[in-house]
Parts: structure tokens; C-alpha cells; sequence
């Protein structure tokens, strides 16, 4: 299993010693691995995410899977040129199984018992499933808004919930204060770079679904940007192994009330600076101050792309929009075709600078975008 270096300073850290953040204060990343694909082999394989076992760090465990992975990827009834993958079909209902079914494997192969994670909901249920299912003890800190039917989830899963009063950025906090202890694993899907690697996985899907091709724009929703810097990794090995020509160019969404990554953006800035969280039906991009938010930035610059913001109004009818086509998803889930409506009705701001280079990618010959959670997780 590959150790962990700080992004920063370059230090490394065994994976052993359940480090999840530098001492100089910088974040981890996996240290390199080989990760090139055996595609002449991948017909032969169980529709997984660990049929591409060579690109991710650690083995699959079979007490653990629950086949997680290879959604399906089907063609919008609204807009020709896109396709919709549909992540709100794992197990526990959203994309973050990708990353917590990796996090629960890693966990167990190194003897863990006890697990903590700080989520707004997706992750908690995710990492509550896959760890209760490995036998670890997982406690799981949310807002105290946190959707009941996410809260039903995490409890029925054995997991240990703490509400925490406030926003998200306060469970952070309350989650920080209580990690570092001995022997508890901080599975946190925002510092643990293992988990990244998990929703890479969501890419090389896109690429093997497509008849082993990108489509020319990848839209993100982004808050914590675990599912951008995770496609960023697959699209970049990709290209790397020269599986594939080039590098989709990545557009992330966030919600209006809540949009540090669009604003540090707009600005040129290399950092977003933490905004007011202001109150979004989006609650799972609701993230005034992502400790990512430098690498997110890069990754988006990278490949060309750019970082919008919907408003609640957007997001309710693009999630009516979705229900229409016999697909119930969760708010956050809806914000991402709620920018293609955007773009392709023209009704975004364009005074915007990003907006304006939005509205290219967002009406370009392919273009996919990902529904990430089910509808039953915030039926209001």
C-alpha cells in the first residue's frame, strides 16, 4: 500500500500511522504508484470499481464490497448531447461509496477498531455502512440540520451520530478537536487521500462507458471537491497512459448562497477565501471554507474549464426537471443540469466571467453530468 506525502512540503508519512494531515499543516496526497489499467483485460471483470484494481492503492476485500461502482450512464431526455451517470444508485444511495468502500478496506487491512468522520450526510451514511460491515466502531459528527432520512441511515448502519449546532464549517471544527486519537482513524473523505482514489473510479468509468473515450466537458458539483479531484486523477492517468487524447475540460457548480470556489475564480485568485455559508437547499456544496480548495482550483484551470454557481430557484426546478424523466435525486444532486438549463436557455448572468465560458462547455457535443444522490435523502 502506497505511504502518504504532505502536498506541501513533501514529507511522508506511512499509511500504517493513520496520519491525515502534515505537521507543517499541509494536506496529504497518495505518493506515487504505478496505475496503469489493463484495458484488453477490463470485458473480462465483474462491473465493479475494482475492475480497474491496478489504478487504485490498496486490493479489494471481498467481506467488504458490496460491488459498488459502474453505474449506469444514459442519454438526457432534455438535452441531446448530454449523459447522466447515475452515482445515486450505489448501495447507500450516492457517490461516496466509491470513497468510503476504499477508506473501510484500508481501515481493516490495518487492524483499526474504531473510525471517525465529520460529512453533511452523503459521506457519513457511506462511511457507516462500509465500516459497520468491516466490523469498526464509526462515529460520525454532522449538522444538526443534517436530512433525517441521511440521520435514519447512519443510525441503522450502528454508527455512533453527533449532531454538532451550527453550520458545517462548526462540525469541522468539532470533528478536528477530536481527531488525533490514539488508535482512531480519522476517515475523513476531505483529508484522507485514500478516498479520492476511491472516486477516481467515477472517471474511468466515464471513459470504459463511452466506448473508451472523454466526452469534451465533465460537470462537478463542488463543495469539499471530492468528486472533481477525483475525476481530475482518473482523467489525468488516462491521458498519461495513453488511454485517452485528452483531458475533459471540468466545469463545477456550486449554490449561490455558498460559492467560495466561484468567486475565487472569478477573482484569479490560486485560494478561495471562506465566505458566509449562507442557507442552500444544496446542503452537501455547502462549504464556506474547503480545505481543498487550492488543489480544486488548479485541477479546474488545468483542463480548461471553470467554476459557476446556481440559485436554490435553479436547482428546485432542475430537480423537478429530473423527476420528470423518472429520476429522483436530492438538491445537490440537481445543480449540475441546472447550469446546463442555465446555459442552454441563456438565462445566466452575462456580466459573469465564468459564467460566460460556462456557457460554452455546458452546451458543447458531449458533456456528461453526474446525479450523485437519491432523492429520498432530502425528499423536501
Amino acid at each position: 500500500m502506497p505511504d502518504l506525502v504532505c502536498s506541501e512540503c513533501g514529507t511522508s508519512y506511512p499509511v500504517e500511522s493513520l496520519a491525515w494531515r502534515c505537521t507543517c499543516g499541509g494536506l496529504l496526497d497518495v505518493a506515487e504508484f504505478a496505475r496503469t489499467v489493463d484495458a484488453a483485460a477490463l470485458p473480462g471483470r465483474a462491473p465493479s470499481l475494482w475492475r480497474y484494481f491496478e489504478a487504485l492503492p490498496i486490493e479489494v476485500d471481498p467481506a467488504i464490497t458490496l460491488g459498488e461502482g459502474f453505474s449506469p450512464l444514459i442519454p438526457s431526455r432534455a438535452f441531446a448531447p448530454v449523459q447522466l451517470k447515475l452515482d445515486f444508485l450505489l448501495p447507500t444511495l450516492s457517490f461516496k461509496d466509491r470513497g468510503a468502500a476504499v477508506l473501510a478496506t484500508l481501515a481493516r487491512r490495518l487492524g483499526v477498531t474504531d473510525a471517525m468522520v465529520d460529512s453533511s450526510g452523503n459521506a457519513g451514511t457511506a462511511m457507516a455502512a462500509y465500516f459497520g460491515r468491516a466490523g469498526i466502531r464509526c462515529t460520525v459528527y454532522v449538522p444538526e440540520a443534517t436530512s433525517p432520512g441521511k440521520l435514519a441511515q447512519m443510525r441503522a448502519h450502528g454508527a455512533t451520530v453527533e449532531l454538532v449546532s451550527g453550520s458545517r464549517a462548526d462540525t469541522s471544527a468539532a470533528a478536528l478537536q477530536a481527531a488525533g486519537q490514539p488508535g482512531v482513524m480519522y476517515a475523513s473523505h476531505v483529508y484522507h487521500p485514500y478516498f479520492l482514489h476511491g472516486v477516481k473510479t467515477y472517471g474511468y468509468e466515464i471513459w470504459e462507458q463511452r466506448g473508451r473515450s472523454l466526452p469534451e466537458t465533465v460537470v462537478v458539483p463542488v463543495g469539499n471537491g471530492t468528486m472533481l479531484l477525483g475525476c481530475y486523477l482518473a482523467f489525468s492517468e488516462l491521458v498519461a497512459a495513453g488511454l485517452a487524447e485528452r483531458m475533459p475540460r471540468l466545469c463545477a457548480v456550486q449554490a449561490s448562497a455558498c460559492s467560495p470556489l466561484e468567486q475565487a475564480m472569478a477573482q484569479g485568485l490560486d485560494a478561495p477565501v471562506a465566505v458566509e455559508n449562507g442557507a442552500t437547499i444544496a446542503e452537501g456544496i455547502a462549504i464556506a471554507a474547503p480545505p481543498r480548495g487550492k488543489q480544486i482550483l488548479a485541477a479546474v484551470r488545468a483542463t480548461g474549464g471553470t467554476i459557476v454557481s446556481v440559485t436554490d430557484q435553479q436547482t428546485a426546478a432542475a430537480r423537478q426537471e429530473l423527476a420528470d424523466e423518472g429520476l429522483f435525486v436530492e438538491p445537490t444532486s440537481a445543480v449540475c443540469f441546472a447550469a446546463v438549463r442555465a446555459a442552454v436557455d441563456q438565462t445566466f448572468d452575462s456580466a459573469n466571467p465564468t459564467w460566460m465560458r460556462a456557457a460554452s462547455l455546458l452546451t458543447a457535443e458531449s458533456v456528461v453530468v453526474p446525479l450523485c444522490g437519491a432523492g429520498l435523502k432530502s425528499p423536501a
